[in-house]
């Protein structure tokens, strides 16, 4: 049976965050999401408002905050970065939270098409994506929407890239870290909430003392989307 994803953008950028900072990449973000973090910067893509459905056209190519969404196929995907003509290689599934739906069927088709594919994941609901799929785990921990990390989407995470703004951030990772039998095959990001001085230095720190990898969200320091 065919998956269709409810796209709130599609568009081409730069990735500003995690691993592949500083790759061309094109961007699908799916609408939905009921983690409900406060410091979120697309509560736009957190409901899915019937009255808000448009032709993928009229939504991609640009990125403006907007609340709609196109029903999509995965062919239908790829049918639009075609017709857009982008360049890049990278294709990163983000939200909203795209594991609410099972995007098997999508990243095993952009990698037959032959792109890379990175989905971006609070790690509370089930990773099901292809074996080759770069997952990203952004784990959040007592959000308003009550929800857990899973212990399945820790150890499927190739990357797992923790918000911090206090200490007691450090801490929460350190607990969802002890879960694993080992973080050898992962890489660890530490990433300041809202580009605070403060933050950015205990980030700093704390990645040096461990060997972890600073993001400081770069495509918001250069004013790109």
């Amino acid at each position: 049976m065919q998956q269709n994803y409810k796209v709130n953008e599609l568009f081409q950028t730069i990735q500003g965050e995690g691993f592949y900072t500083g790759m061309p990449a094109i961007f699908v973000r799916l609408q939905g999401c009921d983690v409900g973090c406060a410091w979120c910067d697309t509560k736009n893509t957190w409901d899915i408002d019937p009255d808000k459905q448009a032709p993928l056209s009229e939504l991609s190519d640009h990125s403006d905050q907007s609340s709609q969404w196109a029903d999509v196929s995965a062919q239908g995907i790829i049918d639009e970065i075609k017709r857009l003509r982008y360049s890049a290689n990278l294709v990163v599934i983000t939200g909203g939270e795209p594991c609410m739906v099972d995007l098997r069927e999508l990243t095993t088709l952009l990698h037959e098409f032959g792109f890379q594919t990175q989905v971006e994941t609070s790690g509370t609901y089930p990773i099901l994506v292809d074996d080759n799929t770069w997952v990203t785990l952004s784990p959040k921990v007592n959000m308003r929407g009550g929800k857990v990390v899973l212990q399945t989407a820790l150890e499927r995470a190739n990357e797992i890239k923790h918000p911090v703004g206090r200490e007691k951030d450090i801490e929460q990772l350190d607990k969802l870290l002890a879960q694993l039998p080992s973080t050898q095959d992962k890489t660890i990001c530490l990433q300041p909430i809202s580009q605070k001085a403060n933050a950015t230095e205990l980030c700093s720190r704390v990645c040096i003392e461990r060997n972890w990898r600073l993001s400081v969200q770069v495509h918001k320091y250069l004013g790109i989307d």
